[in-house]
């Protein structure tokens, strides 16, 4: 006869199981720890905090926990739920996704979990268990992570209360990270997103979207668009509402944008439509996607033409263009990019940079840092100077960009040259060029080139 399931295995003592948990949890953090605050740990479980949970006890500071007395914790434990009336099951999802509660006065997250949880009775529509409330106040933690006061907001949340029960924390994630590539204040988001819970039923993937169109339904007036399209024509014509924000941000509407959501346009998320299936689309750029297809490369080429549209560009020939120039992956491609972003190039700049040279983004992240340092440091330019001249960065920085500059700058230096040239003047111009006009400089001009050009050569053939 089969025993049943508890008599199955020889009985484990108490510590063994919650060691064996324990070391599942998170081995690395708590083995070199584990005789030391074992007591703590123990007494945590029996407080009623799950095994399985207690790693996230663990990280960085939170560790501090396991130095706490635990007669202390109990204490602290004891004082929440009476202060706050909170039952056990609420202290301990709180205690595990805010582990800072039990060493630090947290007044303020407290009353907004009070307001949260009792007042506006969000324990009522989740299961009693620990791990039900705890992916509450998870979600509850990535609105702090952007931002959002504690103690300012609970009122808020509890009108919002939908938010933590309907939604996953993926969902969450996802409308999160959508709204923060408008490169808005993150509070801002936080906050617009609490006051606006329906936006989360949005489908903001999927569909098709005629950047015109979009920015009529927003309200746009035909000079307004006008002028648009003669500055940011590489953004025109047909995207996908995933790609929305960084439309926006490419013509520098990113604000103007956030600003009518908050006002209460963000309905018009929903309610646009492309008006036929003729509307917006670009033949040239249809074309040359048939001749794609027929190409073995055709999944490379459209995972580099899935990232111009990503950041920006519309289905037409400036993203056409743009590909033929591009040699690297989508996600070379896209850390290049993210990388001038990061050295200071504003959004619709680098995006109107790209479009008259692509092979901006074919060069290694360190070698575009560098020229940047050159053009900012040397050359004592400025990052604006590559609106103008965005080629720059296209140039070989020891063997055309440095040279160059360097025997301007000598020239200048010795009073030889009474004009100063454009940086694009001295870097762009053919070497027959850039020597003639050493010659009428001054004759000894070009021969001091010469020697500087032998001195690179051997530097370079040296072992």
């Amino acid at each position: 006869m089969r025993r049943p399931y508890r008599q199955q295995f020889p009985s484990v003592s108490v510590e063994s199981r919650l060691r064996n948990s324990l070391l599942a949890v998170d081995f690395r953090v708590l083995l070199p720890a584990f005789p030391q605050h074992f007591n703590v740990v123990c007494a945590l479980a029996g407080m009623g905090f799950p095994w399985s949970k207690l790693g996230l006890l663990c990280k960085e500071e939170e560790a501090l926990i396991f130095e706490m007395d635990p007669s202390e914790l109990q204490r602290k434990i004891d004082g929440i739920k009476s202060g706050y009336g909170l039952n056990s099951v609420s202290v301990i999802s709180i205690c595990l996704a805010f582990p800072r509660v039990l060493y630090s006065e947290m007044d303020d997250l407290l009353s907004d979990l009070r307001v949260l949880l009792l007042d506006h009775d969000l324990l009522s529509y989740v299961e009693g268990n620990v791990d039900a409330v705890l992916e509450v106040c998870e979600k509850v933690r990535m609105f702090y992570d952007l931002g959002c006061k504690m103690g300012k907001v609970g009122e808020l949340m509890g009108r919002s209360k939908s938010i933590f029960v309907e939604h996953s924390k993926e969902v969450l994630m996802s409308k999160i990270e959508y709204f923060s590539k408008l490169n808005v204040q993150k509070d801002q988001i936080g906050l617009f997103l609490l006051s606006r819970p329906e936006i989360f039923g949005f489908d903001l993937e999927g569909q098709v979207i005629s950047v015109l169109g979009f920015l009529e339904h927003f309200g746009l007036e035909k000079e307004e668009l006008e002028s648009l399209r003669q500055k940011y024509p590489h953004v025109f014509g047909r995207n996908r509402m995933a790609n929305l924000p960084h439309v926006m941000r490419s013509m520098d509407l990113g604000e103007w944008f956030f600003e009518k959501m908050k006002r209460g346009d963000h309905s018009l998320l929903v309610t646009y439509a492309i008006s036929s299936m003729e509307d917006d689309v670009d033949k040239h750029y249809m074309d040359s996607l048939i001749r794609l297809r027929a190409k073995r490369t055709y999944i490379y080429a459209i995972q580099k033409l899935n990232f111009l549209h990503s950041i920006g560009f519309g289905e037409n020939r400036f993203a056409v263009k743009t590909l033929s120039q591009l040699n690297s992956s989508s996600s070379q491609l896209q850390r290049r990019f993210n990388c001038l972003l990061h050295c200071g190039i504003e959004y619709s700049k680098l995006c109107a940079m790209v479009k008259l040279s692509g092979k901006i983004l074919n060069q290694h992240e360190s070698i575009l840092e560098k020229k940047l340092e050159f053009l900012c440091n040397d050359m004592q330019s400025s990052l604006q100077y590559l609106d103008v001249f965005p080629g720059y960065l296209c140039y070989d920085l020891e063997q055309r960009i440095k040279p160059r500059f360097e025997l301007h700058k000598w020239l200048v230096d010795q009073g030889l040259c009474e004009k100063e040239y454009s940086l694009s003047t001295i870097i762009a111009s053919s070497e027959k060029t850039f020597v003639a006009r050493l010659s009428r400089i001054h004759p000894a001009a070009p021969n001091k080139w010469q020697e500087n050009s032998l001195k690179r050569d051997s530097r370079a053939a040296a072992p």
